[in-house]
């Protein structure tokens, strides 16, 4: 299916290929902040995607050098008062829990810095790929503010220990220590980063849709169980998937050493 010609102008890009959405930061000479305007647009695009068939796949990515430096100071300073500000901090977290909600498994492709929303971002993401030229921070405690909404979803993958260093004093994490700690999947080289997440994205793309979106979902709401829920909960999951074609399909082309037809 070709696809119009993308809008320069705007602060998002979406690009399809195949089962795989692109979804771009596009102002690079701003390092790609994450404004209200943008914010709203980034749901917009995620809503969309959330009722398209064809995707199964969702890539986050950006222009330029860096991949995002979280939320744009001026805009900030610019609020005049405190309901101004819930107002933008609620919409973010709106647009964060809207990537763990999305059917579709999301993908962050990162280079450069992906500081406080920006590393939240990272952080929320079902699966990230880094550049070597990776940075990470939740850098708001050098001005005075401490990353909260940052907080929720670094200590959600992050070592406990490890994610109130970063928070305390604000200091880059270099790409190899992020996939030590758990942020991001793994570490490449910059020219390898698009290759290697359109790898790892096709790879989830040619999975069954139905078993992949079934399954994130249960995979985050059995997080907040204790265990005698979340294994009701994943049994149940789990007799529901069977009970599809996919799996049928799935099971039969492994006893008949066949390659699914999905």
């Amino acid at each position: 299916m070709s696809q119009p010609a993308p809008n320069t102008d705007s602060p998002i890009r979406v690009r399809h290929k195949g089962h795989i959405a692109r979804v771009s930061f596009n102002e690079p000479e701003r390092y790609n902040p994450l404004r209200a305007d943008v914010i709203a647009a980034l749901h917009n695009a995620l809503d969309t995607i959330a009722d398209d068939d064809n995707v199964r796949v969702v890539i986050i990515d950006a222009e330029g050098k860096a991949f995002c430096a979280g939320h744009d100071l001026r805009e900030i300073r610019s609020m005049e008062d405190r309901d101004a500000h819930q107002a933008l901090f609620d919409r973010c977290s709106a647009f964060m829990q809207r990537v763990v909600s999305l059917p579709q498994p999301v993908i962050a492709q990162v280079q450069g810095i992906a500081t406080a929303a920006g590393c939240q971002l990272v952080a929320t993401a079902d699966l990230a790929v880094a550049g070597r030229s990776a940075r990470f921070a939740t850098s708001g405690i050098n001005l005075g503010l401490f990353c909260s909404t940052p907080a929720v979803a670094v200590s959600r993958v992050v070592p406990r220990k490890n994610a109130l260093e970063m928070l305390f004093t604000g200091d880059f994490v270099e790409a190899d220590e992020a996939a030590r700690l758990g942020l991001v999947n793994r570490v490449v080289d910059d020219d390898q980063l698009a290759a290697t997440t359109t790898e790892m994205a096709e790879k989830i793309a040619a999975k069954p849709p139905e078993a992949i979106q079934a399954g994130k979902a249960l995979f985050y709401r059995q997080s907040g169980k204790d265990l005698a829920a979340a294994y009701d909960d994943a049994s149940e999951t789990m007799a529901c998937n069977m009970d599809t074609d996919a799996a049928r399909e799935g099971v039969d082309a492994f006893l008949e050493k066949r390659k699914p037809q999905w």
